[in-house]
């Protein structure tokens, strides 16, 4: 007869956990809302600019209103203002996630490193961590770009994100300390496991939540910061962003023309991506950080009102 093997403890409590999590995550509007705006710009940023005109292209339909030919109108130069978002969708997102995503590596390790080797090496990467964090962050950036003058999306997710990663790293350092030296980790290190195995399997799953949440505020940050240096005309003009559109329709008097077609697109994908980005942080915190739950107990159902059947029937 054949032995059955069965699960884990810790294994089958880790599923019964995820599945509790998956669980909780279908049940909540916020995160499905959240997700479905920041999938639709993904979505429109991945294949969009592949199902519209050139944005660039020249016409002799000078600033005209949103019509059937051009859904969002037209530029003081007859471009098509719905292509020119559908194609900024994607340098967009590409500086939001690319700065977020570095912003993050670093802060993890410099924060959950530090935090857990302690003595002269945490030390040291506090004492970085806090130099990055005095400096001011954007005027940093308008200083660097100003003086780079460098073209393409990487220069500018580098510097982005390197004035974005020591309050994460601060805020991870100060959760490391407080992990480190419960129960389960110096059981690991009774047990001979080597520190990295220890920061990966037993520190870093513990802190996912302020991972994740550090992750989405970077790539609000970055996404925010780019529009901002583009409207002042640090951006590179040669790159289709929505920040540099708002820059090229304040940079024409879009607004004292009357052309808010030009202006209120760029800016209103900006707010609802930065709203779905907001909607999935706060959502995720609540499904995987227990504390953070709103309890909500079950409504009572309303009586219905008797039928004249009923009524008669209670009457007699």
């Amino acid at each position: 007869m054949a032995a059955v093997v069965s699960a884990p403890p810790q294994t089958a409590a880790a599923t019964v956990r995820l599945a509790g999590r998956l669980r909780g995550a279908l049940r909540s509007r916020r995160l499905l809302l959240g997700l479905a705006i920041v999938g639709f710009f993904a979505l429109l940023a991945i294949i969009g600019p592949y199902l519209v005109a050139s944005p660039t292209a020249f016409s002799r339909a000078e600033w005209k209103p949103p019509s059937a030919a051009h859904w969002l109108g037209t530029t003081q130069l007859g471009q098509d203002v719905f292509a020119q978002v559908v194609v900024s969708a994607r340098d967009t997102l590409a500086i939001g996630a690319g700065a977020g995503l570095i912003a993050t590596a670093i802060s993890v390790v410099i924060g959950i490193g530090g935090g857990y080797l302690g003595g002269v090496a945490d030390e040291a990467l506090s004492l970085l961590s806090n130099v990055v964090l005095v400096i001011p962050g954007l005027p940093l950036i308008i200083v660097v770009t100003a003086d780079v003058h460098a073209t393409g999306l990487l220069p500018l997710i580098l510097i982005i994100a390197f004035v974005s990663w020591a309050a994460s790293a601060r805020v991870l350092r100060a959760q490391t300390l407080s992990v480190r030296n419960r129960e389960y980790v110096l059981a690991s290190r009774a047990s001979g496991e080597r520190a990295w195995r220890i920061v990966l399997v037993e520190i870093v799953p513990n802190e996912l939540p302020i991972i994740v949440s550090q992750f989405i505020f970077a790539m609000i940050f970055a996404i925010l910061t780019e529009a901002g240096l583009a409207f002042l005309g640090l951006g590179n003009p040669s790159q289709l962003t929505w920040g540099n559109m708002l820059y090229f329709a304040q940079n024409d008097q879009a607004i004292g023309s009357g052309a808010w077609w030009w202006f209120i697109p760029p800016g209103l994908c900006i707010a609802l991506l930065g709203m779905g980005l907001a909607l999935i942080n706060f959502s995720l915190d609540e499904i995987l950080n227990p504390r953070l739950r709103v309890y909500r107990p079950p409504g009572r159902r309303r009586a219905r009102p008797a039928s004249p059947a009923r009524r008669a029937e209670a009457g007699t």
